[in-house]
């Protein structure tokens, strides 16, 4: 699979997992078969790790209206998963913000990809 395919089954795992609070680890199972890419492990597994610390980031480039829990499932998501590939470095930092922006505009509303873009660009 394409980074840019992976990115989109995490972005479903993670939006599952949100959603319905289901476990994560089998979440990826189901939606990507028994041998789990090191990177799409990475960017949700390892993220939700490591949630609390990537909130607290999250919160602190947000503006003073928005908070993580606010937001839509879709939108932390993205968030959470490009915030970990920044923290470990998978991607440069102009490709994650990139992907991320993709995957809002086809996935959330129209002005999303603004709040994802501005937000990552300041961590």
């Amino acid at each position: 699979m394409s980074r840019h395919t992976l990115r989109e089954t995490a972005m479903t795992c993670l939006y599952q997992h949100f959603l319905l609070n289901g476990d994560i680890k089998s979440i990826v199972f189901e939606n990507a078969g028994n041998e789990i890419d090191p990177f799409l492990y990475t960017v949700t597994i390892d993220a939700l790790k490591h949630k609390d610390f990537y909130i607290k980031k999250i919160n602190n480039v947000l503006n003073e209206e928005w908070t993580f829990d606010r937001l839509g499932c879709v939108e932390k998501a993205i968030l959470l998963m490009a915030t970990a590939e920044l923290d470990f470095e998978t991607a440069t930092k102009a490709i994650v913000i990139d992907e991320a922006v993709t995957l809002s505009k086809k996935y959330c509303d129209e002005e999303t990809y603004k709040l994802i873009n501005g937000g990552l660009d300041r961590l």
